[in-house]
């Protein structure tokens, strides 16, 4: 039997989350497009940069406050969108909101979550701003219009339109395990997962209802089944999305807008004419274009196209507080992590994010004193050694 032991890094609650989830659901959330290629290297090649450590600078007094999207934040750091989270824990989207906001940090509903945005918006502590609202353009611009308008009257102002998708990756571990299958035997592979996990079956799939897509109730007919949801979406993306699309996302929304999933420079500078108030350099978590560079790989060269005339973030790679300071080294003004904090809420609910969260602030301030920086914005390419990124 394997010894008792405290999580201490997001892989622990990696491990924590791969047993207590069925298969179909890890999964889900572990893997990537085709080989998973790009996917291991949005980790390794964190590696690559080597910070530059510094003595006997007073640092007895770091802060590691900064503002994202117009939002006073703890540290540089936002929950990305998660679809189906409150398939990983009970009522997943709301948990995760409250520790996200107990932390002092951004949390970002995805349009596909399982908790509605109004359960969502009232898991926020008191005096904690309202999450950011993630968006796919839909074929029916009817539907993102309704989505748009409830999200700003829950309070919502920053919005995060996802532009890497005009067709689902290939994600191979979804169609060996059923979850990219209908029918008979697909459902038995599932249940089968299922049963073999009891105290999910119990806490999640029992306790948790209603297991229906909470920000898509009024669009998604029967959207309790997955196999009808899955056909809807599948309907739903729309490959000929384009900047004219941008335009007219900004005329329908006032608040601040991000564009998340540009990994080239050129689509940065687009995305700044385009009137987004900032990027998000991602590529999906790895799950859409296998081959395509990391996003800690791509992020110094568009970091340098935009010149600091937008807000850049990077998403994907992102497993310490240390990575979050080589992210700020190399150009971005913060990150948005995702499989770090599903992981810790699959393996242990708000308490565990909570626990994650502060893991990691200590991480960043640690980085910060260890490089002689005080503040956020003093963080740059002097942390780092010459040539290691």
């Amino acid at each position: 039997m394997k010894a008792l032991s405290y999580p201490a890094t997001a892989l622990d609650w990696r491990e924590r989350a791969r047993r207590r989830l069925p298969r179909f659901l890890f999964d889900y959330l572990d893997g990537g497009a085709s080989a998973e290629q790009t996917l291991a290297a949005n980790v390794q090649d964190f590696c690559h940069a080597r910070l530059r450590q510094r003595v006997l600078v007073d640092v007895g007094a770091v802060d590691t406050r900064t503002r994202l999207a117009g939002q006073d934040c703890a540290m540089p750091l936002a929950l990305a969108p998660v679809g189906l989270a409150g398939m990983m824990a009970r009522r997943g989207e709301a948990q995760a909101m409250r520790a996200a906001s107990s932390a002092g940090l951004p949390f970002t509903l995805s349009t596909v979550g399982i908790c509605a945005l109004d359960e969502v918006c009232a898991a926020a502590l008191t005096g904690s701003p309202p999450p950011w609202f993630q968006l796919y353009m839909l074929r029916e611009r009817a539907a993102v219009r309704a989505l748009l308008d409830k999200a700003w009257q829950l309070g919502c102002r920053t919005l995060v339109f996802t532009v890497d998708l005009p067709a689902t990756g290939p994600r191979l571990r979804d169609v060996r395990n059923g979850l990219a299958h209908s029918g008979a035997r697909a459902g038995l592979l599932r249940a089968a997962q299922v049963l073999a996990r009891p105290r999910w079956a119990w806490d999640v799939a029992l306790r948790g209802k209603p297991l229906t897509f909470g920000c898509l109730t009024e669009q998604v007919p029967g959207g309790r089944d997955l196999n009808a949801f899955k056909a809807w979406v599948d309907a739903q993306f729309d490959p000929t999305v384009s900047w004219r699309d941008i335009d007219w996302l900004r005329q329908h929304w006032r608040g601040r807008l991000l564009l998340k999933g540009i990994l080239d420079a050129q689509d940065a500078r687009a995305a700044l004419d385009s009137g987004a108030d900032g990027i998000v350099v991602s590529n999906h978590g790895g799950r859409q274009l296998d081959g395509v560079p990391s996003t800690i790989a791509a992020l110094p060269a568009i970091a340098a196209a935009v010149g600091g005339r937008t807000e850049v973030l990077l998403d994907g790679g992102v497993r310490s507080g240390t990575d979050v300071f080589k992210a700020l080294a190399l150009g971005a003004h913060g990150v948005l992590i995702g499989r770090a904090w599903i992981w810790a809420l699959a393996g242990g609910g708000e308490a565990a994010v909570r626990q994650l969260l502060a893991l990691w602030q200590r991480e960043f301030e640690l980085a910060m004193m260890l490089t002689g920086v005080t503040c956020v914005a003093d963080i740059g390419a002097a942390q780092l050694e010459s040539g290691s990124a």
